[in-house]
């Protein structure tokens, strides 16, 4: 039984230290939001998007800047400013669109979609390969027995979260 305990002490210290040298030897690094920024890239700067589509949703243009500034704001390191930033987006809504999206069989919609898109000019000045120009859109559905006014509130919000998503990985998200 000495045996078995002096064994059993020497063991565990081994597994102890061994343990240690394995946690300070190695390193891994993980992100979580799958942004991969270049680390001489320090500030953002997103502009306003204005809504210059047909149908315009006052909410829209605040909505869509307040969620991507605050995208970068909570998963990246970057300062934002104004203008000038490492990362610079500009861009307009360029579609705000109701039709139908579920027709029931005598022709007449169950569901309607609630489209947005969104023009985005994209530069990035530490590493250019990566600008672009391009549109993002998303949507979401809602019953057509209620106006399209009554689901703004709640439809544009959950719209633009998709719309921030794609615009952000679109632009750090380089694998």
């Amino acid at each position: 039984m000495k045996w078995f305990k002096s064994n059993i002490l020497r063991v565990g210290a081994t597994g102890v230290l061994l343990a240690a040298v394995l946690l300070v030897g190695c390193t891994m690094s993980y992100k979580l939001t799958g942004a991969s920024i270049d680390p001489s890239v320090k500030t953002v700067s997103i502009a306003y998007f204005p809504n210059n589509a047909p149908l315009v949703a006052p909410i829209l243009s605040a909505t869509l800047t307040d969620a991507l500034q605050d995208k970068f704001a909570r998963q990246t390191r970057l300062t934002q400013v104004r203008e000038g930033g490492d990362l610079n987006f500009e861009g307009e809504i360029i579609g705000y669109t109701s039709t139908p999206a579920q027709i029931s069989g005598d022709e007449v919609a169950v569901m309607n979609r609630l489209t947005i898109t969104v023009q985005v000019r994209f530069t990035n000045s530490v590493q250019p390969e990566y600008d672009y120009k391009r549109s993002f859109s998303a949507f979401g559905d809602y019953n057509s027995s209620r106006m399209l006014q009554e689901v703004e509130p709640t439809l544009i919000p959950e719209i633009v979260e998709q719309l921030v998503e794609d615009i952000f990985n679109a632009a750090v998200s380089n694998w």
